[in-house]
């Protein structure tokens, strides 16, 4: 292993980040925080024609909101800045003009309705047309024309793309951390373009000049890449830093959770969940697509899921805090296959994480829609429920959440879960009516009112008095009594134990509740 170990993270500003990005710049990040090296962000924008405004700042955003650090990149700076390619640009050129000098590279002519022509021509043979070894002397570049009408062409200022200049029949070995040597004939290759007629160089020029002058150790990066692997072992011959080359690793891809192919936005879309880490408003089309951030899910648990997806700890443990992952993440244990995802366990995550939080902390991440819906805390930390005013004191709130934070997945579901707690029903489930308020329940609910009016409010009191004296007492079935007071505290047959959130909403306020299902229900014909 080098002396320092370094690794970058480097999309490009086209969109937002999927999340099968922020897995491969976490898998970096927990990589070099293990070797204590060094994470750099780097952003890849040779392709100005997909370029799109606020990307960058939206990636930077993203890993933040994550916990990905940086120790050096395009916003923070460093020593082998600067981190944008497009303000790298003038460095390129020489490195191409290198590779044409010693042999590695040529020029090429060919103007696009050229290709598309020999394109067709050879479809028309029913084969696929590649621009390399076997068909670059048939075309328009250095290779094939006189010096002099290269130099013309040049000095003219015709248009003209660099394309590296595979061997001839030589096996290229790539040696992959995850998946062993993986080896290719050159003759299979297309002479890649490294330069672009515009000025700018491709990916793959970029890459590797930018990887070698920035000292990177490890390339961490999708197996979507591993095509272009012998290219870039070569490039790395070519400019002799072979001996200097970094290791590679290509990560398995996200698949979809059901059926085959890579995780695209369209199966989010389809199946509701997000393939991003936050809202993303493209702006072009104007088009809002869901981010993980603000659909309620903990940064933590996002982490923890992504980092399972390709890879596993060699034990059974599941959640992993970011230290955790630190100190376990190994190369070796990243699978060859792609990984589906799975939305239940995401939601199973985010859960986990829910309950980690301190009541204190959930309640104050419900306090905004406790507002939204009118309820506020009253001011005095002592004062009485009063529901009328719909004003809780904080402590009250602090002991719903604890009570209830177990039942949700996010605080988006605290509300429909806990409403009950803060709003009477003004409205009662035609189902559970149908099964639980049998002829003479009304009798029955009158006598909880009565016994709640007639022992001391007290939890053993209330269960001795209505559950062991009265409802065993009688033969009653428990189930229809106990339910129907349910339905007509709650509005429906959920909740916490119900002698519980008798004592949670008061005296009055039970009473309250229990009468009104009195008169709203009434009794039932059999």
């Amino acid at each position: 292993m080098p002396q320092e170990v370094r690794v970058r993270f480097a999309p490009s500003p086209t969109g937002p980040l999927h999340i099968g990005g922020v897995r491969t710049a976490l898998y970096n990040y927990l990589f070099a925080r293990q070797n204590g090296g060094k994470m750099i962000l780097r952003i890849e924008d040779t392709d100005q024609t997909r370029f799109v405004p606020g990307a960058e700042q939206y990636i930077i955003e993203a890993l933040t909101w994550l916990g990905i650090q940086f120790d050096e990149g395009v916003h923070i700076g460093g020593p082998y800045g600067p981190y944008r390619q497009s303000d790298r640009k003038p460095m390129y050129k020489q490195y191409a003009d290198q590779l044409i000098n010693d042999g590695w590279a040529y020029y090429a002519f060919d103007r696009p309705e050229e290709l598309e022509a020999k394109r067709k021509e050879y479809e028309a043979q029913k084969k696929t047309f590649q621009y390399d070894c076997h068909t670059r002397s048939q075309m328009q570049n250095s290779l094939s024309l006189p010096a002099d009408e290269v130099q013309r062409r040049i000095e003219s200022g015709e248009p003209y793309v660099v394309r590296f200049k595979f061997p001839v029949d030589t096996e290229i070995t790539v040696h992959d951390l995850i998946r062993g040597d993986v080896t290719m004939n050159s003759n299979l290759l297309d002479d890649k373009v490294l330069f672009k007629s515009d000025g700018m160089p491709t990916y793959h020029l970029a890459n590797i000049v930018d990887d070698h002058t920035m000292k990177i150790s490890h390339v961490i990066r999708g197996e979507e890449w591993l095509p272009s692997a012998p290219l870039h072992v070569m490039l790395y011959r070519a400019f002799g830093w072979e001996d200097s080359m970094p290791q590679f690793a290509h990560l398995p891809l996200l698949l979809k959770p059901e059926g085959n192919g890579k995780l695209s936005k369209r199966d989010g879309d389809r199946l509701g969940f997000p393939v991003f880490p936050l809202d993303w408003h493209d702006p072009k089309s104007g088009e809002l697509s869901s981010g993980y951030r603000e659909r309620g899910y903990f940064p933590e648990a996002v982490v923890n899921i992504l980092a399972l997806l390709g890879w596993n700890p060699g034990t059974e443990q599941e959640i992993l805090s970011m230290d955790d992952l630190i100190r376990l993440f190994n190369v070796a244990h990243i699978s060859k296959s792609g990984a589906k995802f799975n939305v239940e366990k995401a939601k199973w995550f985010n859960h986990e994480y829910m309950q980690m939080h301190s009541d204190e902390e959930v309640t104050e991440m419900f306090l905004p829609l406790l507002k939204e819906h009118g309820i506020s805390v009253a001011d005095n930390a002592d004062a009485a429920l009063d529901f009328e005013h719909a004003a809780f004191p904080h402590q009250y709130i602090v002991k719903v959440c604890g009570m209830m934070k177990e039942r949700i997945n996010f605080i988006s579901e605290m509300w429909d879960t806990t409403s009950y707690f803060f709003v009477a029903p003004n409205e009662y489930d035609p189902a559970a009516i149908k099964k639980r308020w049998k002829p003479g329940m009304t009798t029955h609910m009158a006598k909880v009112i009565e016994i709640l009016n007639s022992v001391p409010f007290e939890y053993d009191a209330i269960h001795k008095a209505l559950l062991d004296d009265y409802i065993v007492g009688n033969q009653l079935n428990m189930g229809q009594v106990m339910n129907s007071l349910r339905l007509s505290v709650v509005g429906k047959t959920v909740g916490p134990d119900m002698l519980t959130l008798v004592m949670m909403l008061g005296k009055e306020e039970t009473i309250r509740r229990v009468q009104r299902a009195i008169d709203t229900i009434g009794e039932q014909e059999g």
